[in-house]
């Protein structure tokens, strides 16, 4: 395993519905140290995932629509938790709800390294 120092042990939340996404991102974010939580493939897993780890998610990465179904409950649950999350999605920024317009967005295809560091700051 490589590591990567500040993801090593932290717990990272990954929601994403797309299999193949969801599987690569796990597997480079856990091959840098990070302890991945999920994936998700839909809000009501992801929520569950939220409240069953209380309060030790350390990051996360959501993708918008999970199978014509928005993720923004997740991204308000998160918040109030005060856990850091980006978004990665296909969508325009300009298409995103006012209320998430200062949330850090990766396009898709998702930029792996642009998520590290996201989640290393």
């Amino acid at each position: 395993m490589l590591e990567h120092p500040s993801l090593t042990g932290r717990r990272i939340l990954i929601v994403e519905d797309e299999y193949l996404i969801a599987m690569d991102l796990a597997l480079k974010l856990g091959d840098i140290g990070a302890d991945v939580v999920g994936p998700a493939g839909s809000v009501a897993e992801a929520m569950e995932l939220v409240e069953s780890t209380g309060g030790s998610l350390d990051g996360a990465v959501l993708d918008v629509n999970l199978r014509d179904e928005r993720v923004y409950p997740v991204a308000d649950a998160l918040a109030a938790l005060g856990v850091r999350f980006i978004f990665a999605s296909g969508y325009d920024a300009g298409l995103m709800p006012p209320a998430y317009a200062e949330v850090p967005r990766c396009a898709k295809p998702i930029d792996t390294a642009m998520i590290i560091r996201f989640l290393s700051q």
